[in-house]
C-alpha cells in the first residue's frame, strides 16, 4: 500500500455524489474510486471498472492488495475516499448496507448458533418486517435452492462446513439482491470441499443470473469459476479480462508472476530486426515477436507448459539453455520441473507419460527451449 497526505482523504470525500442520485448506466459501476485510510494509508486508488449485471467476477491478489476493501466499499462496510460507486444508475454513496442491493457473504457464514437453519435464513425477512407465513415460506424456497430442504430444522453445529456455507448463501438469496459478494468463500472448507463448492457455487449463479463478486488469493479458484478477473496490488487494478487473457496473456510482470507457472526473462533488448526482438537477462537470453529499440529495458514471459524439455545435451539455436533439474512434481495429468538457470529458478511442465524419463534426470542437466510465438513482452 502507498501513503499519501491525510488531507486528501478528507478532500476526496467531500467530492462523492449525493446519495440517491444517478450514475453510470446498468450493472456496477466503480468510477475513480480511492480509500485511504487514516494517516495516509492509500489501500485502493483510483479504480475504474464497471461489471455487468449477470457477471461472475473475482477479485484475486495477494493479501494486502486492497481487494477485501474494494469489496466491502461496494458492500457499504466502508466509504469510498473520493469516487462513486453506482448499480443501474443509482450512486450507493453513502448508503447503508442494509440498504443496498447488494449483499455480503463472509468467509466464517456469521450463522447464530441457537437458530435452526430455517430461522436463520427467514432472520433477513422478518428484519424487514415480513409476515412470519410469507417469510418462512421464502425462507424455505431458498433452503430448497440449495439442496437443504431436509434439514431445515437443524442448528448450525449439525451441519458440516459446507452445508453452514449454503445457509449462508440461502440467507442471502432470499432477500434478493441485485448482487451477492463474497470474501474468500472457501477459506474455511477442505480442499475436496472446495473443488465441490466451486462446481455447485457457479452453477447456482448461472441458474440465478445474479452478479457474483468474489474474492480470493486463490488463482486455480478465480481461473476456474470467473468469467472474468481482476488483478489487484498495491491498491491498484493490474489486469482485468477472461481467465485465459490473464493465463495466457499476462500484462506485467505483476500478473505473470502472481498467475504462477510463467517464467519471465528481464534485462535491455540486445537486438531487434524483423519483428523479433532479444531479451538478455541476467542469466538467460530470449526472443520474441515484437518491436522495441536496442537498449531498452523490458521484460518477457514464457509459460511454463510452453517450454519443451530435452534430456539430450544438443539444443535449439533460439531460445534453448541448459538448466539444472532440481525436482520433478508429479501433479497427476503433467509433471511439473522445478529447474534453474544458473541459481535462477526456472519452471516447465511436460506429460504425465515423461514422468519416469524425467524423473531420472533430477540433479542432472537438461536443455530447455520455446518457440518464438510463446514469448510474450510485458510492461515492467
Amino acid at each position: 500500500m502507498s501513503t499519501t497526505p491525510a488531507s486528501q482523504a478528507t478532500a476526496g470525500a467531500a467530492s462523492a455524489a449525493p446519495v440517491g442520485s444517478s450514475g453510470g448506466g446498468s450493472g456496477l459501476h466503480l468510477d475513480g474510486v480511492y480509500r485511504v485510510f487514516p494517516g495516509g494509508v492509500v489501500a485502493v486508488e483510483d479504480v475504474n471498472l464497471h461489471i455487468a449485471n449477470g457477471e461472475y467476477v473475482v477479485f484475486l491478489g495477494p493479501s494486502g492488495c486492497g481487494k477485501t476493501t474494494t469489496l466491502r466499499m461496494i458492500g457499504g462496510h466502508d466509504e469510498p475516499s473520493q469516487g462513486t460507486i453506482s448499480l443501474d444508475g443509482e450512486i450507493l454513496n453513502g448508503v447503508t448496507p442494509a440498504k443496498r442491493p447488494v449483499t455480503t457473504v463472509f468467509q466464517h457464514f456469521a450463522l447464530f448458533p441457537h437458530r435452526n437453519v430455517l430461522q436463520n435464513v427467514a432472520f433477513g425477512l422478518k428484519m424487514r418486517g415480513i409476515g412470519k407465513v410469507e417469510r418462512e415460506k421464502q425462507a424455505r424456497d431458498a433452503i430448497d435452492l440449495v439442496g437443504l430442504g431436509q434439514m431445515a430444522n437443524r442448528k448450525p453445529r449439525e451441519l458440516s462446513s459446507g452445508q453452514q456455507q449454503r445457509v449462508a448463501l440461502s440467507r442471502v438469496l432470499v432477500t434478493r439482491p441485485k448482487a451477492i459478494l463474497l470474501d474468500e468463500p472457501f477459506g474455511d472448507l477442505d480442499r475436496l470441499l472446495q473443488l465441490r463448492m466451486r462446481v455447485e457455487l457457479r452453477a447456482l449463479q448461472r441458474d440465478l443470473g445474479i452478479t457474483f463478486i468474489h474474492v480470493t488469493h486463490n488463482q486455480e479458484e478465480a481461473l476456474s469459476m470467473a468469467d472474468r478477473i481482476v488483478v489487484m496490488d498495491d491498491g491498484r487494478l493490474q489486469q482485468v479480462g477472461t481467465p485465459t487473457d490473464l493465463a495466457r496473456h499476462p500484462k506485467n510482470v505483476f500478473v505473470a508472476k502472481f498467475m504462477g507457472d510463467n517464467n519471465t526473462i528481464r534485462g535491455p533488448v540486445v537486438e531487434s530486426r524483423d519483428g523479433v526482438v532479444t531479451v538478455q537477462g541476467k542469466l538467460l537470453r530470449g526472443a520474441v515477436r515484437g518491436d522495441l529499440p536496442v537498449g531498452q529495458e523490458t521484460a518477457m514471459t514464457i509459460r511454463a507448459s510452453a517450454v519443451q524439455v530435452s534430456t539430450s545435451p544438443e539444443a535449439a539455436a533460439v531460445n534453448a539453455g541448459r538448466a539444472r533439474l532440481n525436482f520433478a512434481e508429479y501433479l497427476g495429468d503433467s509433471v511439473k520441473l522445478h529447474l534453474d538457470v544458473q541459481g535462477e529458478p526456472f519452471l516447465a511442465k511436460v506429460d504425465e507419460a515423461r514422468y519416469a524419463e524425467i524423473r531420472a534426470f533430477e540433479g542432472q542437466d537438461v536443455t530447455v527451449s520455446w518457440n518464438l510465438e510463446d514469448g510474450q513482452l510485458l510492461e515492467l
